[in-house]
């Protein structure tokens, strides 16, 4: 983090309906859900009567029926999963799900991300059949898995695709597709993970064999699916999609189930060896703490590591998986700071001052490691503000790339004109608004650097985006507190297109210090309030060069428990000299 010199921090502006400023909530809390666009105090309750009903999701009642026949038949059912924490808090909730509800033969198969890539593709079949299912059921993929679904159904195995990414114009002839984002699809949230989407199939399934009266033929107990809203809170906040409505019903849920000591062992063991109490998860927890030790294993060896952890039922065992994906993200951190270094020497070399950027950042190192290109392109996106696409070695002569976008671009769309201008320039792509993906050959890396910095530039009406912070306002220093931070966090869950509370004030610095090397302790005072604060990742040598006495700060309102004392602490996300 450098400090700004000229701060463009927009602060959030809406009216409080009428109907939230009769609630009994703090004045700042009304401000914080109008800029949300909560206008009906209703909305704030999340309790799990208020999901929406699975009727209106296209296929649902399909794949219900086909999922209890297979399980009357005996069927061999294979879940197919992605190599991501939704894909394998996804793959997890089905397979002991499934295993709940009397289903004896399921198994689960996951891509590794170097050898097969994404999806169901041809290869990943053929790797299925020897297994010799009967059922194939994808989660957290299969939308754009045409000639894998043929393959299968060609074997003779039926296939279930259930998937939240965007479709392609053509779907595959899967026997029953569930994807809110399919054409028809009548389903209100159009944001449910990967792992939301299994969530509410099993939910139909379960009524299905209630209906069949299947648990009282098998002598089985009916279970209970709010056992498995731990997964369902770690995939949807993991996989970045938008905190609606529905989705923070899911997620406040699981959290509730999590912080009460009722988690599965693999959940609690990846907190506890993160040096974190559970009982004190929060949404941002889930998405900086556990979430990136799951996926540790999908980037450097085989998701199989981290779905094995969160199907493991003792603590014990839990306790080992997760002491594994721990180091591997070790050694995720590793590498990504290598490659973010080696990065940042190119775009020194690009020099950033200039007027005339690309509009779309496209890196390619042939070093880089293909698990961690995701990462580094957050990172690279973060420091340049422009969509970016981060590119590494595949297999012999082609080069694999993840992207992140910036608001107002849609990436995956983005990619689509591309394709459509430049036929056989991609040989695949896929994603989000925010995040894609594609593989294209190596000799191609020009054309497409040109092609995709084209289409953002027009995109973007040719005007260089401009990063904007947005704020919630100021922060009175009697709100400076323990109680308030607390109120802030019990007013989420917090995520994507529902943001963490964020402020701007000026400080006066009392003391400061260096820690971990590159992160700024301070302490910070404010109407004559003094507050702990910290900067991580700043700029060392700018800062001892000339460090500041006044400031101003963009922060979150934090608790820091050190040793079971619990303190305010203000979490900087940028500053400047005031």
């Amino acid at each position: 983090m450098s400090r700004l010199t000229t701060p463009a921090i927009r602060r959030r502006s809406a009216d409080i309906s009428s109907t939230l400023q009769r609630t009994a909530l703090p004045e700042v809390l009304k401000k914080i859900y109008a800029g949300r666009g909560i206008s009906d105090p209703a909305d704030l309750t999340l309790t799990l009567d208020q999901l929406l009903p699975p009727a209106t999701l296209k296929g649902i009642g399909e794949a219900a029926e086909l999922l209890a026949d297979a399980m009357e038949g005996e069927a061999r059912v294979l879940v197919v999963g992605d190599f991501d924490a939704d894909g394998a808090t996804s793959c997890a909730m089905a397979v002991s799900v499934l295993r709940q509800m009397g289903l004896k033969e399921v198994a689960y198969l996951v891509p590794n991300r170097f050898e097969f890539g994404y999806g169901l593709t041809p290869e990943i079949v053929e790797l299925a059949a020897a297994q010799m299912p009967d059922l194939i059921v994808t989660v957290d993929n299969g939308i754009s898995s045409i000639e894998g679904v043929s393959a299968a159904q060609a074997l003779g195995m039926s296939v279930l695709v259930t998937d939240h990414h965007l479709p392609a114009e053509t779907l595959p002839t899967a026997d029953v597709i569930v994807n809110p984002n399919q054409p028809g699809c009548r389903f209100p949230s159009k944001s449910l993970a990967g792992v939301g989407v299994i969530f509410y199939v099993l939910s139909a399934l379960r009524a299905e064999l209630k209906q069949r009266d299947w648990f009282t033929a098998q002598g089985l107990e009916m279970p209970n699916l709010g056992d498995a809203l731990d997964l369902v809170a770690l995939g949807t906040v993991a996989d970045v999609v938008p905190l609606d409505r529905n989705n923070r019903i899911l997620v406040a849920a699981g959290l509730a189930r999590i912080r009460s000591g009722r988690a599965r062992p693999g959940i609690e063991a990846l907190f506890e060896v993160a040096g974190k109490d559970h009982r004190l998860a929060t949404a941002s927890d889930l998405g900086f703490i556990v979430g990136p030790r799951l996926n540790a294993a999908g980037r450097l060896d085989d998701m199989s590591v981290g779905i094995e952890c969160l199907l493991a039922d003792s603590t014990a065992s839990a306790r080992a998986k997760a002491e594994n994906l721990h180091a591997l993200n070790r050694e995720r951190r590793d590498i990504e700071q290598s490659m973010q270094t080696e990065a940042l020497a190119q775009l020194d070399a690009l020099n950033l001052d200039q007027p005339d950027l690309p509009f779309a950042m496209t890196l390619y190192d042939p070093n880089w490691h293909q698990g961690v290109i995701g990462i580094l392109a957050s990172r690279i996106r973060e420091r340049v503000y422009r969509p970016t696409l981060i590119f590494a070695d595949s297999d012999e002569g082609m080069l694999k790339a993840s992207g992140r976008s910036i608001p107002g671009l849609h990436l995956r769309d983005a990619l689509d004109q591309v394709a459509a201008r430049h036929p056989g320039l991609l040989t695949k792509f896929g994603g989000h608004a925010m995040a894609a993906g594609l593989t294209l050959a190596k000799s191609d890396f020009g054309p497409f650097c040109e092609a995709i910095n084209t289409v953002v530039a027009d995109a973007l009406d040719h005007a260089p985006p401009e990063p904007v912070a947005m704020s919630d306002g100021s922060l009175a220093p009697s709100d400076l507190t323990v109680p308030f931070a607390e109120q802030l966090e019990a007013g989420g869950p917090w995520g994507q297109h529902f943001a963490e509370p964020v402020f701007d004030n000026t400080f006066a610095v009392r003391r400061h210090r260096i820690v971990g090397e590159k992160h700024l302790k301070l302490t910070l005072e404010s109407g004559g309030v003094e507050v702990d604060a910290i900067a991580f990742n700043i700029d060392v040598d700018e800062w001892l060069a000339a460090p500041l006495t006044q400031l101003g700060a963009l922060y979150r309102l934090d608790i820091n428990d050190y040793r079971g004392a619990r303190s305010p602490q203000l979490v900087i996300e940028a500053f400047w000299p005031h």
